[in-house]
């Protein structure tokens, strides 16, 4: 892609700016919407199927992204993701309209799943109103909040009975971003804030109840994720082999230090292996579920992110995190980032399946 490199060495250069004074990344998905990322999924044209570009290539993208500023890459991830979406679901004319203005750069999208723990508000519902649907309630972990022009927002329904719904929102009114809410460590800028639905209108209502997590989109969505964190720990690997090439110029690094060097190149590694193999099967197979596979995947990336964290800091030792360096933002990010996504009940079903599976395969 044409231009790529240039935005993405700007994004990082902003990228320690934006987490020292957080504030919506306009000027990194502005770049991006320029050079048509924002339209990686977008069927070329709106009003035809499929997308303009392979699941391989978005996913390089969002990879390198992640790799500029994870923030960005977190809100550019769920962008994608309700892009998708919105590209397989929404009626007619809403879905060309739309879509136009995503490939245009016009509108940036975010999808809202969270609901908020017990003190935070009432979990957000839809609501019947003279004009139409309107949304009432909270949500958090709204990434892009206050930024983002339209939401995929999982809602209960009327009455509150029944499988969520999934509301594609205007965010133009009738929407409160509460910021004191979001003050994590880490994706300072991904503006994932607690957000106070008043009325905020839905233009449609996108499939199925329960249509969030619906195959083969939301196995996709996983592995979107999974390329994200990968992206984040890209910058780790980045920042720990510049900090080790640093503290031992002129001289060779201990066996230690280049252990720890070498468990963390095999790490990352071992995501690529698994993020290609997913983008194959993805573009062969884009009617196919990626479910249990994608469980399986997002174990494996998580593990070899969690590796290149904990060997970095070993081999780093205490600096960059006291100094604030970029090995400090980029551990901060993935690790929140990460603890956002429980993957245990997702992998104990699968090993359950599995047992099951050999069980009765034993009683015949």
């Amino acid at each position: 892609m044409s231009g790529l490199r240039g935005a993405l060495e700007r994004i990082s250069e902003g990228a320690a700016g934006r987490d020292a004074a957080p504030a919506f990344p306009r000027e990194p998905l502005r770049l991006l919407a320029g050079l048509g990322v924002l339209a990686l999924p977008v069927p070329d044209p709106v009003s035809s199927a499929g997308r303009r570009a392979s699941f391989a290539e978005e996913w390089r993208v969002l990879r390198a992204v992640s790799r500029a500023d994870g923030s960005v890459g977190r809100i550019l991830d769920g962008h994608l993701n309700g892009a998708e979406r919105l590209a397989a679901l929404a009626p007619e004319p809403l879905r060309s309209g739309e879509l136009a203005a995503v490939a245009a750069g016009e509108l940036v999208l975010g999808v809202w799943g969270a609901d908020p723990i017990p003190g935070e508000g009432e979990p957000a519902r839809l609501v019947k109103t003279a004009g139409g649907l309107a949304i009432e309630g909270v949500k958090t972990f709204c990434s892009g909040a206050g930024g983002v022009d339209r939401a995929l927002v999982n809602v209960r329904p009327p009455g509150g009975e029944g499988p969520p719904l999934l509301a594609y929102t205007d965010l133009s009114a009738g929407v409160e971003v509460d910021r004191r809410w979001f003050r994590g460590a880490g994706l300072r800028s991904s503006e994932s804030h607690r957000v106070i639905f008043r009325g905020a209108s839905v233009l449609a209502l996108l499939g199925e109840p329960g249509e969030l997590t619906r195959e083969p989109y939301f196995s996709r969505d996983a592995v979107r994720t999974a390329v994200t964190w990968a992206g984040m720990a890209d910058r780790a690997v980045d920042c720990a082999l510049g900090v080790l090439a640093a503290k031992h110029a002129g001289r060779e690094p201990g066996e230690v230090v280049s252990l720890a060097a070498g468990r963390i190149v095999t790490a990352q590694r071992t995501a690529d292996r698994w993020l290609e193999y997913a983008a194959r099967r993805a573009d062969e197979r884009p009617e196919e579920t990626m479910l249990p596979f994608a469980a399986s995947l997002r174990e494996a990336v998580a593990a070899a992110c969690r590796t290149i964290l904990d060997e970095a800091a070993r081999a780093c030792g205490s600096h960059p995190f006291a100094t604030g360096a970029d090995l400090d933002r980029a551990r901060r990010d993935l690790e929140l980032f990460l603890l956002q996504h429980r993957l245990e009940p997702a992998l104990a079903r699968e090993g359950r399946r599995r047992i099951l599976e050999r069980r009765q395969g034993e009683g015949r």
